[in-house]
């Protein structure tokens, strides 16, 4: 589309939203040599992103990787940064009326040729497009938590979903020095569905209290040889989207991933994982706290 070819990078790429996810696309692209533009609500989350993104950049310098210019990175709070950008990716929450609206206010900034894709890890592509002028021009693009170390990306085509954009997002990935999949539009995708069911039975588990969780990751990774654990890789990704998954993809495919009642209470209380400092584990540490040791009683299994 507009980008030279599928084998190389996007000359201008826009991320909407500043967080974790979006940050961490943004770092991606940018070292590998795009311009970024990074879209916030507000001036305070430009702020943040900002600092998100210039922080993961000097981590990768100190790997030894050669600084981009600093002017090659942009947040703001202004859409027009998404003029001529080839590629935008929307990272904004899990919720289907939020990516709508942001995915409809980008497609009408850009060109007819550039690819417009949602960082969703369930949402159905179709149905995230039916609001959209070109929905060709539109796909999933799901990358991993955390970014820069993930080597995965998913490609989402939906049902009209051009091949020339498939084409064009695979190339780029690649670009990325990630290995792409290619994946239609079902429910959870192949990532999220099997991640999630695995996740959901681990739970279970710490429920019945067949284990701790620290005996239920070490069965995977000793075991199986994952990289992580499915309750330790619950509390990264965030008890609370976890559950948002788990109750769509239930209403989407049946009760095999109705939430567990323990997943429900843990985030009633507050317990979210990494970024709240507690969930299967203790993450505390992140705050000068604990080492991440696991609280399998704490909270409270549900009588």
């Amino acid at each position: 589309m507009n980008a030279e070819d599928s084998g190389g990078i996007p000359g201008r790429v826009g991320v909407l939203g500043g967080g974790r996810m979006g940050a961490g696309i943004a770092h991606a692209f940018l070292m590998a040599g795009a311009n970024v533009a990074v879209v916030e609500r507000d001036a305070a989350s430009a702020s943040a992103a900002r600092d998100r993104v210039l922080a993961a950049v000097e981590g990768s310098v100190l790997r030894g990787t050669v600084a981009p210019e600093p002017d090659r990175i942009v947040t703001t709070i202004d859409w027009d940064a998404l003029r001529g950008c080839d590629l935008v990716v929307e990272a904004v929450p899990e919720l289907p009326d939020l990516k709508r609206e942001a995915l409809q206010r980008a497609e009408e900034l850009l060109e007819p040729l550039a690819v417009l894709a949602s960082n969703t890890s369930s949402l159905s592509i179709d149905a995230l497009a039916a609001g959209l002028q070109r929905p060709g021009a539109f796909l999933g693009m799901h990358f991993f938590n955390p970014v820069p170390a993930s080597a995965l990306v998913e490609v989402v085509s939906g049902s009209a979903t051009a091949p020339s954009a498939v084409e064009l997002a695979t190339g780029w990935v690649a670009a990325l020095g990630k290995t792409p999949i290619v994946v239609r539009d079902s429910p959870g995708f192949a990532s999220s569905r099997l991640g999630v069911l695995l996740g959901l039975e681990a739970v279970r588990m710490v429920e019945e209290g067949v284990a701790s969780p620290e005996d239920i990751d070490a069965a995977m990774t000793l075991g199986y040889k994952h990289p992580v654990g499915p309750l330790r890789l619950t509390d990264i990704v965030g008890l609370d989207v976890r559950l948002d998954i788990a109750e769509y993809l239930a209403n989407e495919l049946g009760p095999r991933f109705e939430p567990p009642a323990l997943l429900r209470q843990m985030v009633a209380e507050g317990l979210l994982g990494r970024k709240s400092g507690r969930g299967f584990y203790d993450w505390s540490d992140e705050t000068g706290g604990g080492a991440g040791a696991d609280v399998s009683r704490a909270p409270e299994r549900p009588r």
